[in-house]
Protein backbone atom coordinates (compact mmCIF):
# COMPACT_ATOMS: atom_id res chain seq x y z
CA UNK A 1 0.00 0.00 0.00
CA UNK A 2 0.93 3.58 -0.84
CA UNK A 3 1.58 5.33 2.87
CA UNK A 4 0.42 9.28 3.04
CA UNK A 5 2.21 11.24 5.66
CA UNK A 6 -0.62 10.36 8.20
CA UNK A 7 -0.30 7.08 7.73
CA UNK A 8 3.22 6.56 8.25
CA UNK A 9 3.16 8.38 11.65
CA UNK A 10 0.33 6.02 12.22
CA UNK A 11 2.25 3.10 11.61
CA UNK A 12 5.30 4.18 13.27
CA UNK A 13 3.27 4.63 16.46
CA UNK A 14 0.52 1.76 16.83
CA UNK A 15 1.18 0.06 13.43
CA UNK A 16 -2.52 0.12 11.93
CA UNK A 17 -3.32 0.42 8.78
CA UNK A 18 -4.89 -1.38 5.82
CA UNK A 19 -2.82 -3.29 2.99
CA UNK A 20 -2.93 -4.24 -0.02
CA UNK A 21 -2.53 -7.90 -0.90
CA UNK A 22 -1.06 -9.38 -4.63
CA UNK A 23 -1.58 -12.47 -5.24
CA UNK A 24 1.11 -14.56 -7.07
CA UNK A 25 3.47 -17.50 -6.25
CA UNK A 26 7.16 -16.88 -5.49
CA UNK A 27 7.81 -13.88 -2.98
CA UNK A 28 11.47 -12.45 -2.65
CA UNK A 29 13.67 -12.74 0.22
CA UNK A 30 13.58 -11.48 3.77
CA UNK A 31 14.96 -8.20 3.97
CA UNK A 32 15.36 -9.05 7.78
CA UNK A 33 17.54 -11.75 7.09
CA UNK A 34 20.62 -12.71 9.71
CA UNK A 35 24.03 -11.11 9.04
CA UNK A 36 25.25 -13.53 11.19
CA UNK A 37 28.97 -13.77 10.37
CA UNK A 38 29.47 -10.57 11.40
CA UNK A 39 27.39 -10.65 14.29
CA UNK A 40 28.25 -14.09 15.45
CA UNK A 41 31.34 -14.48 14.06
CA UNK A 42 32.02 -17.97 12.30
CA UNK A 43 30.50 -21.30 14.20
CA UNK A 44 31.39 -24.29 13.61
CA UNK A 45 28.69 -27.26 13.27
CA UNK A 46 29.82 -28.70 17.05
CA UNK A 47 27.66 -28.56 19.78
CA UNK A 48 24.28 -28.92 17.45
CA UNK A 49 25.64 -25.81 14.99
CA UNK A 50 25.76 -23.30 18.27
CA UNK A 51 29.50 -22.91 17.51
CA UNK A 52 30.42 -23.19 21.54
CA UNK A 53 27.36 -20.80 22.48
CA UNK A 54 24.41 -22.09 24.30
CA UNK A 55 21.40 -24.05 21.74
CA UNK A 56 17.97 -23.75 23.77
CA UNK A 57 16.45 -26.03 21.43
CA UNK A 58 17.47 -29.47 21.08
CA UNK A 59 15.53 -30.59 18.59
CA UNK A 60 17.42 -27.83 16.28
CA UNK A 61 20.63 -28.11 14.04
CA UNK A 62 22.07 -24.78 13.35
CA UNK A 63 23.92 -24.89 10.14
CA UNK A 64 26.59 -21.96 10.81
CA UNK A 65 24.83 -20.21 7.95
CA UNK A 66 21.91 -18.21 9.39
CA UNK A 67 19.72 -20.91 8.86
CA UNK A 68 18.68 -23.80 11.06
CA UNK A 69 17.16 -27.22 10.40
CA UNK A 70 14.50 -28.63 12.62
CA UNK A 71 11.67 -31.14 12.70
CA UNK A 72 8.87 -31.06 10.40
CA UNK A 73 5.29 -32.15 12.03
CA UNK A 74 2.55 -33.24 9.57
CA UNK A 75 -0.79 -31.84 10.64
CA UNK A 76 -4.37 -31.55 9.45
CA UNK A 77 -6.52 -28.38 9.13
CA UNK A 78 -10.39 -28.67 7.81
CA UNK A 79 -9.38 -31.68 5.63
CA UNK A 80 -5.99 -30.20 4.26
CA UNK A 81 -2.94 -31.36 5.24
CA UNK A 82 -0.74 -28.51 6.90
CA UNK A 83 3.08 -29.00 8.08
CA UNK A 84 4.30 -27.56 10.77
CA UNK A 85 7.19 -26.73 13.32
CA UNK A 86 7.56 -26.49 17.32
CA UNK A 87 9.49 -24.49 19.08
CA UNK A 88 8.02 -23.36 22.44
CA UNK A 89 6.06 -25.34 24.97
CA UNK A 90 4.24 -24.46 28.23
CA UNK A 91 5.18 -27.35 30.60
CA UNK A 92 8.64 -29.18 31.36
CA UNK A 93 7.60 -32.62 29.91
CA UNK A 94 6.09 -30.97 26.65
CA UNK A 95 9.07 -29.13 26.12
CA UNK A 96 11.39 -32.59 26.90
CA UNK A 97 9.15 -34.29 24.29
CA UNK A 98 9.56 -32.03 21.47
CA UNK A 99 12.82 -31.01 21.91
CA UNK A 100 11.56 -27.12 22.36
CA UNK A 101 12.14 -24.10 24.98
CA UNK A 102 10.02 -24.57 28.03
CA UNK A 103 8.04 -20.77 28.90
CA UNK A 104 5.74 -21.01 31.76
CA UNK A 105 4.35 -17.70 30.55
CA UNK A 106 2.73 -19.26 27.67
CA UNK A 107 -0.14 -21.36 30.53
CA UNK A 108 -1.46 -17.47 30.51
CA UNK A 109 -3.05 -18.29 26.76
CA UNK A 110 -5.16 -20.44 27.96
CA UNK A 111 -8.56 -20.36 26.76
CA UNK A 112 -7.70 -16.83 24.88
CA UNK A 113 -8.78 -15.60 21.51
CA UNK A 114 -4.54 -15.65 21.17
CA UNK A 115 -4.93 -19.51 20.90
CA UNK A 116 -6.15 -22.20 18.40
CA UNK A 117 -7.98 -24.61 20.17
CA UNK A 118 -6.84 -27.90 18.49
CA UNK A 119 -8.04 -31.68 18.50
CA UNK A 120 -5.80 -34.28 18.36
CA UNK A 121 -7.07 -37.56 16.32
CA UNK A 122 -4.51 -41.08 16.62
CA UNK A 123 -1.47 -38.58 17.39
CA UNK A 124 -2.38 -35.96 14.45
CA UNK A 125 -2.79 -32.23 15.32
CA UNK A 126 -5.75 -30.45 13.46
CA UNK A 127 -5.62 -26.77 13.35
CA UNK A 128 -9.03 -24.70 12.73
CA UNK A 129 -6.97 -22.37 10.85
CA UNK A 130 -4.34 -22.54 8.50
CA UNK A 131 -1.97 -19.89 6.04
CA UNK A 132 -2.48 -18.68 3.04
CA UNK A 133 0.82 -18.71 1.65
CA UNK A 134 0.22 -17.65 -2.05
CA UNK A 135 0.09 -13.46 -1.47
CA UNK A 136 3.99 -11.40 -2.49
CA UNK A 137 5.57 -9.62 0.12
CA UNK A 138 7.32 -6.86 -1.13
CA UNK A 139 9.17 -3.66 0.96
CA UNK A 140 9.43 -0.16 -1.23
CA UNK A 141 12.37 1.61 1.33
CA UNK A 142 11.41 5.28 1.83
CA UNK A 143 14.57 7.80 1.94
CA UNK A 144 14.80 7.15 5.28
CA UNK A 145 14.60 3.67 5.40
CA UNK A 146 11.81 3.34 7.62
CA UNK A 147 8.55 3.22 7.39
CA UNK A 148 8.77 2.25 4.24
CA UNK A 149 7.34 4.02 1.18
CA UNK A 150 5.03 1.06 0.63
CA UNK A 151 5.02 -2.68 1.52
CA UNK A 152 2.81 -5.77 0.90
CA UNK A 153 2.42 -8.28 3.42
CA UNK A 154 3.19 -12.31 2.60
CA UNK A 155 1.64 -14.75 4.15
CA UNK A 156 -1.82 -14.08 6.17
CA UNK A 157 -3.55 -16.23 8.32
CA UNK A 158 -6.47 -17.87 7.93
CA UNK A 159 -9.33 -16.06 10.46
CA UNK A 160 -8.75 -17.32 13.39
CA UNK A 161 -5.25 -18.77 12.46
CA UNK A 162 -2.33 -18.47 15.51
CA UNK A 163 0.66 -20.22 15.87
CA UNK A 164 -0.01 -20.49 19.54
CA UNK A 165 -2.37 -24.12 20.10
CA UNK A 166 -3.80 -25.01 23.19
CA UNK A 167 -4.14 -29.54 23.15
CA UNK A 168 -6.77 -31.12 24.51
CA UNK A 169 -5.14 -31.22 27.96
CA UNK A 170 -4.76 -27.47 28.59
CA UNK A 171 -0.63 -27.56 27.40
CA UNK A 172 -0.01 -24.74 24.94
CA UNK A 173 2.73 -25.19 21.84
CA UNK A 174 4.39 -22.42 19.58
CA UNK A 175 3.36 -24.78 16.42
CA UNK A 176 3.62 -22.45 13.32
CA UNK A 177 2.45 -24.10 10.30
CA UNK A 178 5.03 -23.21 7.76
CA UNK A 179 3.86 -25.11 4.54
CA UNK A 180 0.58 -26.12 3.73
CA UNK A 181 -1.21 -26.51 -0.10
CA UNK A 182 -1.20 -23.08 -0.90
CA UNK A 183 2.50 -23.19 -0.69
CA UNK A 184 5.36 -22.35 2.08
CA UNK A 185 6.71 -20.06 4.50
CA UNK A 186 9.37 -17.76 2.63
CA UNK A 187 12.03 -18.63 5.23
CA UNK A 188 12.37 -22.06 4.67
CA UNK A 189 15.22 -22.50 1.92
CA UNK A 190 14.54 -26.54 2.37
CA UNK A 191 11.11 -28.06 3.14
CA UNK A 192 11.87 -32.46 3.43
CA UNK A 193 8.24 -33.65 3.68
CA UNK A 194 9.46 -37.39 2.99
CA UNK A 195 12.36 -37.17 5.78
CA UNK A 196 10.31 -34.86 8.37
CA UNK A 197 13.36 -31.75 8.29
CA UNK A 198 12.58 -28.06 7.50
CA UNK A 199 15.47 -25.67 6.98
CA UNK A 200 14.53 -21.94 7.80
CA UNK A 201 16.45 -18.84 8.08
CA UNK A 202 17.09 -17.68 11.33
CA UNK A 203 17.29 -13.47 12.60
CA UNK A 204 19.99 -12.27 14.57
CA UNK A 205 19.68 -10.30 17.45
CA UNK A 206 20.52 -9.63 21.11
CA UNK A 207 19.56 -10.15 24.71
CA UNK A 208 21.56 -9.92 27.88
CA UNK A 209 24.61 -8.25 26.36
CA UNK A 210 25.02 -11.12 23.93
CA UNK A 211 24.17 -12.33 20.23
CA UNK A 212 21.15 -14.46 19.99
CA UNK A 213 19.78 -15.97 17.19
CA UNK A 214 16.11 -16.42 16.62
CA UNK A 215 13.21 -17.92 14.16
CA UNK A 216 10.90 -15.13 13.07
CA UNK A 217 7.29 -16.70 12.22
CA UNK A 218 4.76 -14.53 12.77
CA UNK A 219 3.24 -11.11 13.23
CA UNK A 220 0.09 -9.13 14.56
CA UNK A 221 0.22 -6.69 12.04
CA UNK A 222 0.88 -5.95 8.98
CA UNK A 223 4.18 -3.66 8.62
CA UNK A 224 5.68 -5.91 10.83
CA UNK A 225 4.36 -8.74 8.70
CA UNK A 226 5.60 -7.41 5.81
CA UNK A 227 9.31 -6.31 7.77
CA UNK A 228 9.99 -9.70 9.16
CA UNK A 229 8.67 -11.64 6.35
CA UNK A 230 6.03 -13.41 8.31
CA UNK A 231 2.90 -14.51 8.63
CA UNK A 232 0.25 -11.69 9.31
CA UNK A 233 -1.51 -13.50 12.73
CA UNK A 234 -3.93 -10.49 14.01
CA UNK A 235 -4.77 -13.07 16.90
CA UNK A 236 -1.63 -12.95 18.83
CA UNK A 237 -2.94 -8.87 19.73
CA UNK A 238 -5.22 -10.85 21.94
CA UNK A 239 -2.04 -12.30 24.63
CA UNK A 240 -2.60 -11.30 27.60
CA UNK A 241 -1.57 -7.87 28.43
CA UNK A 242 -0.04 -4.59 26.13
CA UNK A 243 3.07 -3.51 27.86
CA UNK A 244 3.28 -5.89 30.68
CA UNK A 245 6.16 -8.46 31.04
CA UNK A 246 5.52 -10.80 34.54
CA UNK A 247 5.08 -14.23 35.44
CA UNK A 248 1.32 -13.82 35.34
CA UNK A 249 1.41 -12.22 31.47
CA UNK A 250 2.35 -14.08 28.73
CA UNK A 251 4.66 -11.42 26.55
CA UNK A 252 8.14 -10.32 26.96
CA UNK A 253 10.09 -7.21 25.97
CA UNK A 254 11.49 -6.47 22.65
CA UNK A 255 13.21 -2.85 21.34
CA UNK A 256 13.53 -2.34 17.63
CA UNK A 257 14.97 0.46 17.16
CA UNK A 258 13.40 2.93 14.32
CA UNK A 259 16.40 5.04 13.42
CA UNK A 260 20.03 3.89 14.07
CA UNK A 261 23.22 3.75 12.22
CA UNK A 262 23.09 2.32 8.72
CA UNK A 263 25.83 0.88 6.63
CA UNK A 264 26.41 -3.08 6.35
CA UNK A 265 29.53 -2.04 7.41
CA UNK A 266 29.39 -0.47 9.89
CA UNK A 267 29.85 -1.78 13.69
CA UNK A 268 26.95 0.31 15.45
CA UNK A 269 24.46 -0.70 12.57
CA UNK A 270 20.82 -1.32 14.12
CA UNK A 271 17.44 -0.70 13.26
CA UNK A 272 14.51 -1.56 11.63
CA UNK A 273 15.51 1.37 9.05
CA UNK A 274 18.80 -0.54 8.67
CA UNK A 275 16.82 -3.48 8.03
CA UNK A 276 15.22 -1.53 5.20
CA UNK A 277 18.37 0.26 3.62
CA UNK A 278 21.15 -2.39 4.06
CA UNK A 279 18.80 -5.66 3.79
CA UNK A 280 20.08 -7.01 7.02
CA UNK A 281 18.60 -8.12 10.82
CA UNK A 282 17.38 -5.20 12.48
CA UNK A 283 19.48 -6.76 15.42
CA UNK A 284 16.35 -6.03 18.28
CA UNK A 285 17.16 -6.26 21.66
CA UNK A 286 14.73 -9.19 23.21
CA UNK A 287 14.63 -8.86 26.88
CA UNK A 288 15.39 -12.85 28.24
CA UNK A 289 16.35 -16.05 26.97
CA UNK A 290 14.93 -19.25 27.41
CA UNK A 291 16.66 -20.13 30.95
CA UNK A 292 15.21 -16.94 32.54
CA UNK A 293 11.34 -17.69 34.04
CA UNK A 294 9.91 -14.72 32.00
CA UNK A 295 11.07 -15.71 28.73
CA UNK A 296 8.10 -16.14 26.00
CA UNK A 297 8.19 -15.96 22.36
CA UNK A 298 5.67 -13.64 21.85
CA UNK A 299 7.75 -10.28 22.16
CA UNK A 300 6.24 -7.05 22.89
CA UNK A 301 7.88 -4.64 20.48
CA UNK A 302 8.75 -1.32 22.14
CA UNK A 303 9.51 0.83 18.83
CA UNK A 304 12.56 2.70 19.74
CA UNK A 305 13.94 6.18 18.57
CA UNK A 306 17.32 7.96 19.50
CA UNK A 307 16.72 11.30 20.32
CA UNK A 308 18.29 14.35 17.46
CA UNK A 309 20.28 15.63 20.74
CA UNK A 310 21.83 12.13 21.20
CA UNK A 311 22.69 11.30 17.30
CA UNK A 312 24.11 14.73 17.66
CA UNK A 313 26.11 13.26 20.50
CA UNK A 314 27.38 10.23 18.60
CA UNK A 315 25.60 8.39 21.23
CA UNK A 316 23.51 6.53 18.80
CA UNK A 317 25.56 3.35 19.32
CA UNK A 318 24.88 -0.38 19.08
CA UNK A 319 22.92 -1.66 21.91
CA UNK A 320 22.70 -5.43 23.06
CA UNK A 321 20.89 -5.12 26.50
CA UNK A 322 17.39 -4.28 27.17
CA UNK A 323 18.26 -3.24 31.16
CA UNK A 324 20.93 -0.14 29.05
CA UNK A 325 17.86 1.16 26.59
CA UNK A 326 15.60 1.15 29.67
CA UNK A 327 17.75 3.77 31.60
CA UNK A 328 18.78 5.32 28.34
CA UNK A 329 14.94 5.40 27.66
CA UNK A 330 14.61 6.90 31.87
CA UNK A 331 16.95 9.62 30.97
CA UNK A 332 15.29 10.66 27.73
CA UNK A 333 17.96 9.66 25.02
CA UNK A 334 15.77 7.43 23.38
CA UNK A 335 11.92 7.96 23.42
CA UNK A 336 8.90 6.31 21.19
CA UNK A 337 8.38 7.19 17.67
CA UNK A 338 8.42 11.05 17.48
CA UNK A 339 9.33 11.82 21.25
CA UNK A 340 6.53 9.32 22.34
CA UNK A 341 6.76 7.64 25.30
CA UNK A 342 8.89 4.36 25.14
CA UNK A 343 6.47 2.12 25.82
CA UNK A 344 5.02 -1.24 23.84
CA UNK A 345 2.75 -0.53 20.62
CA UNK A 346 0.82 -3.12 20.18
CA UNK A 347 2.50 -5.04 17.96
CA UNK A 348 3.58 -8.75 18.14
CA UNK A 349 6.06 -10.68 16.84
CA UNK A 350 6.78 -14.61 17.58
CA UNK A 351 10.46 -15.16 17.41
CA UNK A 352 11.65 -18.42 19.56
CA UNK A 353 15.15 -17.84 20.63
CA UNK A 354 17.15 -20.85 19.41
CA UNK A 355 20.38 -19.96 20.65
CA UNK A 356 22.94 -17.60 22.42
CA UNK A 357 26.58 -16.77 22.08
Amino acid sequence: MQLSSAHRILLITFSIGAVAIAGCSKKPSSLTGPDAASTLGARSGSDGGSGGGRLFVTSAHENGDGTATLPLHQGTSQGRTVWFIVLDASTGDAAKQWGVNESQKLANLRGTAAVQQVSVDNGVIDYPASVDFTPVRSITPSPQGFPPADFHVGAEGETGYSPFIQLPDGTILNASIVADESGQADKVTVLDKVNGHVTIQETAGFSNGRPVMYISTDSSVPLAAALENVTLAPALNNAPVLGQDGTDQARASLAAFVNGQTGANNPNRQGLNSAVLDGLSPLNVLRWTPNQGRYSPMWDVHLTAWTDKAIAAGQNRRQMDWGTISGLADHGTVTGPGGAKFAAVGIIVDCPIISQH
